[in-house]
């Protein structure tokens, strides 16, 4: 449990906190009122090597550890949550699994763009019925042979538009139930493959989630990432990954909000006062305080264990059920802490409670994780 920093690991760190406040903090308050997908930003994380953290030099990533990864996260969740949420889906969902369980060929075609950042990819599982419960797939991908013919539609899909590379979950036999799912590369552009409407969000609102449509879309077959049936286990276990990814973005907001506090608590005088020198005020940023620390081991330790190659199912659930909650209650208290410039725009504050709430939604709502991890420890 020793988590002190190695100094690569700090630079990583100052990298990415630099980045968020030069290129992410101009323009972020625009971004979330226009929902503008944040592009060139995205581009310049490529540049610096965030869009393939984890993948090793050979196919073009970074080859740094999952605690760097999160390191670099959590600083760039504090300022803006839409740029974080691709970083997270591109390293976490698409190169990981890609490295992890693609044949070579798949890694040197889709991979290595992904990697260097590119191309962007998108992880496609939920649907209209199958959110919570991906069993469910009512995407099909009827097998002809050499090739699959996919059929159906996805919901929720972030970086939906902007990807180029897609890892589509579908259902191939469900006589087999979740063993009959598989799990295809698809790439943009391919015909019969729609993109839908990108949903009005309450936060995250510079991410660009889309619903999308597949009809008669052939899928060669070398494109399929496994054996046949791998589908539903490769997504389980890519969203185990995933979920470090999540928790470190719910730190960052929460670290962002409590930093934002913090300042305005000190600067702010109410009856003659700094109001962090009021007990109210002082004691709410103490828990603050407290609640991110107690979290953030929870997402590093999730870190080390899957760099420690040991079983992370568990401890990456329970850093994503803790750190979700953190930043609900943190970025709520900031806004409170505000008083009405917190629920004004201009204070940051308030775009980051409503970042804060999808970190308990996606990649395994709260109610999943306990589910998750309940069953842990009744094993």
């Amino acid at each position: 449990m020793d988590f002190k920093l190695t100094e690569e690991q700090q630079m990583i760190k100052q990298a990415a906190r630099d980045f968020a406040q030069t290129d992410c903090l101009p323009g972020v308050i625009e971004r979330d009122d226009q929902q503008k997908f944040p592009q060139d930003q995205i581009k310049k994380m490529g540049e610096l090597g965030f869009m393939g953290m984890m993948v090793s030099p050979e196919y073009g990533g970074s080859g740094m550890d999952t605690l760097s990864y999160v390191l670099a996260m959590e600083e760039i969740s504090k300022i803006d949550a839409s740029c974080s949420v691709a970083m997270s889906v591109n390293n976490s969902l698409v190169c990981w699994g890609l490295e992890k369980f693609g044949t070579e060929e798949q890694k040197q075609k889709y991979l290595k763009p992904l990697a260097s950042g590119e191309k962007i990819g998108a992880f496609c599982l939920s649907e209209p019925e199958a959110g919570s419960d991906a069993t469910s797939q009512r995407t099909t991908a009827e097998d002809k042979g050499d090739y699959y013919l996919l059929n159906g539609t996805k919901n929720w899909i972030t970086n939906g538009n902007s990807a180029s590379i897609y890892l589509v979950i579908a259902q191939t036999d469900p006589e087999k139930g979740h063993r009959g799912i598989n799990a295809l590369i698809v790439e943009k552009g391919m015909d019969g493959f729609v993109v839908g409407k990108k949903e009005d969000k309450l936060g995250i609102r510079g991410s660009d989630t889309h619903s999308l449509m597949f009809t008669d879309v052939k899928v060669p077959k070398e494109n399929r990432i496994g054996e046949d049936g791998f589908g539903f286990k490769f997504a389980m276990k890519t969203l185990s990954g995933g979920r470090i990814g999540i928790a470190a973005q719910a730190l960052g907001i929460a670290a962002g909000a409590y930093e934002l506090a913090l300042k305005y608590a000190q600067e702010r005088k109410a009856f003659g006062k700094e109001i962090m020198r009021h007990q109210a005020i002082a004691f709410k940023l103490a828990d603050m305080h407290t609640e991110i620390e107690a979290a953030r081991m929870l997402v590093y330790r999730a870190a080390l264990d899957k760099d420690n190659g040991e079983s992370f199912d568990l401890s990456s659930a329970m850093a994503k059920l803790k750190a979700s909650q953190v930043a609900m209650d943190v970025t709520v208290e900031a806004v409170q802490i505000h008083g009405g410039y917190g629920y004004v725009k201009e204070y940051h504050v308030e775009r980051l409670m409503r970042d804060a709430k999808i970190t308990q939604i996606y990649e395994g709502t709260s109610e999943i994780q306990k589910i998750v991890i309940s069953r842990a420890i009744a094993d």
